[in-house]
């Protein structure tokens, strides 16, 4: 029996769409993610009439996570030689799609996760449920999917270099004064924040929508060549020893606590590479 897409699309009104990450019990991104969003961003993309896409997620407690390291040696190909690299062409196209795209975020959101929601045109957070962070270079490897190129234009310098090189957790609140996110709200006014947001957005008119966002965008984003880099850099470093001996560390972690590593993952990176 084939196992169930992580990832769910549902056309909300003939306008609105939201997509829906389900990989419990951490909500970890596979390959089978990282495909079928690409091909869910290229059909929205296409489609006439689609104005705003809502990224949200099934689990209260993660948004969407980081990358299975366990998968790292199943990393998805393109399609074509010469094409840029799975993530890294969905995080590119979704940036640029002529929709506007929302992150709904509850819970955990890191590494891949956290570049998909920093792909997003808008990101609203759980004040009290929502946690941040780019774990790579505590587990030997470095951020592939647009973090060390988007981070910087949100936060700043110092404040990316800071998140990036210690691999810790960012509460929601901080976020929020960072500009990591656009804004955070009480859990419980969340949803109808969001609802409200779509709807106004959605009666606009489609075209100006795009254009004001594509003018945003050509003050704003990195160039895509820097992303395409940052994944090769990204796989470079699946082959490192750094990354080999930090994940056995991590997985007899996991062996011993279990989905507690998943919950408080800034604190036991940290007892990782204490131990090396």
């Amino acid at each position: 029996m084939s196992r169930p897409s992580t990832i769910r699309l549902e056309r909300t009104t003939p306008r609105t769409a939201r997509i829906t990450f389900a990989n419990p019990p951490a909500n970890l991104v596979i390959p089978e993610s990282a495909v079928t969003l690409l091909k869910i961003v290229k059909e929205l993309e296409n489609d006439p009439d689609i104005q705003v896409v809502v990224f949200s997620s099934d689990l209260p407690d993660f948004f969407v996570n980081h990358y299975d390291g366990a998968a790292a040696a199943d990393l998805p190909q393109p399609e074509h030689e010469g094409d840029n690299p799975v993530w890294t062409d969905m995080v590119l196209r979704l940036t640029k799609a002529p929709f506007i795209s929302i992150a709904a975020i509850r819970g955990r959101t890191r590494g891949a996760g956290n570049e998909l929601a920093l792909a997003c045109d808008l990101r609203y957070a759980s004040r009290e449920k929502a946690f941040f962070g780019q774990p790579e270079v505590g587990i030997g490897i470095v951020p592939g999917g647009g973090g060390g190129e988007r981070l910087p234009r949100f936060v700043g310098r110092d404040r990316a270099l800071e998140a990036i090189l210690t691999s810790a957790d960012y509460d929601a609140d901080l976020a929020e004064r960072w500009g990591w996110v656009t804004r955070t709200l009480p859990d419980a006014e969340l949803d109808v924040f969001i609802d409200a947001t779509v709807a106004r957005l959605a009666s606009f008119d489609r075209q100006a929508l795009a254009t004001a966002k594509a003018q945003v965008n050509r003050a704003t984003l990195p160039p895509d060549a820097h992303l395409v880099a940052a994944f090769g850099e990204f796989a470079g470093t699946l082959t490192q020893p750094g990354f080999a001996a930090r994940a056995a560390g991590l997985g007899a972690l996991v062996a011993e606590k279990g989905i507690d590593v998943e919950y408080e993952l800034g604190e036991y990176i940290g007892r990782v590479n204490e131990n090396l």
